[in-house]
């Protein structure tokens, strides 16, 4: 190399940040499931438009998008209500998981992959690290994502796409338990580890008898009265 000639320098490739208005999504949606923005509560496009800085044009865009996920309503002039999580909503996802999760684990426990029980001890070990540190949201996600690992795992993608589905509606309804029942965290680590455990053991009608009564839980918080089976 010449004396005179410097060395050119790496190239750096710039991070490109979202579009605007799926910024304002993402603020949005993350504060209603995490229950920042609770339900009940107005949010107007200037204030929303201040705290993500951008302008209202791509905030009614971010708002018409989430008012078609079900999670707000939009006023006009007014503002964006955030809907509550009703009993029926409840009632319907609590029934719907059970259709999902009891009928993948009876398929999984017969031979379960080495694979499954190690994320299943991953995501154990996750949310007690959660727990721990008292962050309800993270606990949320690593619990949601325990239960969607045995579905995975069943290899019925049309059931695993539609327990995606779910994951929005989850994730709200498992902070909103846990605000209601600061308990119920340590009972959810307790049952995960008593599914995990009869996975292992090859005991199926334990396993759906856990789910049941894990799962059930949730509606409970909707109706006060226990969950039986017919």
């Amino acid at each position: 190399m010449d004396a005179t000639t410097l060395p050119t320098p790496p190239t750096t490739t710039a991070v490109k940040s979202p579009p605007a208005a799926e910024r304002v999504y993402l603020h949005v949606k993350a504060g209603v499931l995490d229950r920042s923005y609770e339900g009940g509560t107005l949010l107007t496009e200037g204030d929303l438009a201040d705290t993500v800085g951008v302008s209202r044009t791509p905030v009614r865009e971010a708002l018409l998008r989430l008012e078609a996920e079900g999670l707000i309503k939009l006023y006009p002039k007014k503002g964006a209500l955030v809907l509550p999580v009703s009993a029926q909503e409840i009632a319907d996802v609590v029934e719907t998981r059970l259709l999902v999760e009891q009928h993948s684990v009876a398929k999984v426990v017969g031979a379960v992959p080495p694979q499954l029980i190690t994320s299943l001890e991953e995501s154990l070990a996750e949310q007690r690290g959660h727990a721990a540190a008292g962050d309800l949201a993270a606990f949320a996600v690593a619990d949601r994502c325990f239960h969607a690992e045995i579905v995975r795992a069943a290899g019925n993608r049309i059931l695993a796409h539609l327990y995606d589905q779910l994951r929005d509606r989850q994730l709200r309804m498992g902070v909103a338990t846990m605000h209601a029942e600061p308990g119920r965290v340590a009972k959810n680590i307790a049952e995960h580890t008593e599914i995990l455990e009869a996975l292992r053991d090859g005991a199926a009608d334990t396993a759906a008898d856990i789910v049941q009564r894990h799962v059930s839980w949730v509606k409970v918080l909707a109706t006060g009265e226990p969950w039986s089976r017919s």
